[in-house]
Formats: C-alpha cells, structure tokens, sequence
C-alpha cells in the first residue's frame, strides 16, 4: 500500500509532535482507517519530505511523530504562470487540479468579456479556497512538494499589464509561431488561456500591445481545459522536464 502524503502548512521539524489539520485528520481518521503505528509522509512547501509515524488518532484529531526529513525536488526548471479565464462548473476544478500535477508554479483566475461565470467578490473568494483545496490535494496524489499559488481573481486587462520578466504567450488559433520556434532559454513563461468563447478582437489586440505573443498548437480549435492542458504539456515539454 502506498504511504499516504499530507500536506501541513506550518513548518515541520525533526522530533516533533503534530496535531493534523482537520481535514487531514478527517481523511486519515474516517476515509484511510488509519491507526496508530502506520505511516505517513508529511510536507510543508518546501523541497522536503517527512517521514511520520501516527501517535494517537480519535474521531476528531490525529497525532504524528516526525522521524525523518529527506530533501526532494521535483519542481520543474521552467517557472509557469497560468493565467486562466474562468470556466464553468468542474471545467475549471480540472484545469488547476491537472496543471498542478503537470508543474505549473502560479494560476490566476481571470475575468474576461465573454466569461461565462457571474459571481459576486465573497463567493470568488469561497472559489477561490476551494481551488487552492484542489491544489493541494493534487499535490499530495502527484508527489510535488510545492504548492502552487492560486491567486485572487483578477480581470484580464488588470493581469495583462503586470510587470514581470516571463515570455508572455497567448494562445491563437491564426498565430504564426509555434512552440517549437521559440528561443530554447526560456526559463519563466506567462500563460493566457481565454474563455470557452474564446477571447474578443479587442482583448487579442491589447494583449500584444502588452508583449504577449500569439502561438498556435495545431490545427484544430481545443476547448479552454483542453487548451490549456496542451499547452503546458507542450512546454514542459520544450523547457520544462517532461519527455
């Protein structure tokens, strides 16, 4: 049976005793069955793995003994920033949940003109923590031990004119350059996904006006999970550490 792994926020040292979150009680206590004595691998954002051993468990709390911690890096040499325009229901659940295990570094979710999500700023943010939810719980299935950061939503034209030192990149599908053409030394790339209807005449326009470069993936029109997905596939792929 493999080790569970669980994330702790707080930061994890040799000998010391740990009360488990609650939610990771809950999924060690109520959904593994676990008792004391077992395993468990421990991380807390860093490029660290704990091995754990569970003290004490109840209905409500699970305590651990960290015995060991092992440096482990498996972050991807290529930093990615995911700027994604919201899609509807689970569409966009995948999407975080699988650019997580493929080592994107930050999402920002986006508004855009024909975004087809409506919500208020507190139910954003309610997303928002489940997102961030989603992120961990990828990690610890994927075996990262860096979480990436799903920042708070943001409008496109505000997430367009930041200032960084990424290739800004977004997808078109009347682009003239491909992945494959860009310079080989790409290390930070930014990353524009549009809308399930895709981003207006005008929003492509001042995306190039802010230095982003259309790229074309292929010949065929990709819903946005599917785009995305592809996309960071494609470029790890280049420059990151997959293949």
């Amino acid at each position: 049976m493999r080790i569970p792994r669980i994330y702790q926020s707080a930061p994890l040292l040799i000998g010391h005793e740990l009360n488990l979150s609650d939610d990771a009680a809950n999924h060690i206590g109520r959904v593994l069955r676990m008792k004391v004595n077992d395993k468990l691998e421990l991380f807390d954002g860093t490029n660290t793995q704990f091995s754990a051993v569970i003290t004490a468990i109840n209905k409500k709390n699970v305590s651990v003994s960290i015995e060991s911690a092992t440096p482990c890096d498996r972050e991807s040499p290529l930093h990615l920033h995911l700027g994604q325009v919201i899609s509807r229901g689970e569409k966009m659940e995948f999407t975080i949940q699988k650019s997580t295990e493929l080592g994107v570094n930050i999402i920002t979710p986006l508004l855009s003109n024909r975004c087809g999500v409506r919500l208020d700023q507190e139910r954003l943010e309610k997303k928002r923590s489940q997102w961030q939810k989603i992120a961990i719980s990828a990690c610890e299935q994927c075996g990262r031990n860096q979480i990436p950061e799903i920042r708070p939503v943001m409008q496109l034209a505000d997430w367009r004119i930041e200032m960084d030192d990424c290739l800004k990149l977004n997808l078109h599908p009347y682009a003239s350059q491909r992945i494959s053409t860009l310079k080989p030394t790409v290390k930070r790339i930014r990353l524009l996904i549009g809308p399930e209807g895709g981003l207006t005449d005008d929003e492509i326009a001042l995306t190039a006006i802010n230095g982003f470069t259309d790229i074309l993936l292929g010949p065929r029109v990709l819903r946005t999970e599917t785009a995305a997905l592809t996309a960071i596939t494609a470029l790890q792929t280049q420059f990151g550490d997959l293949g």
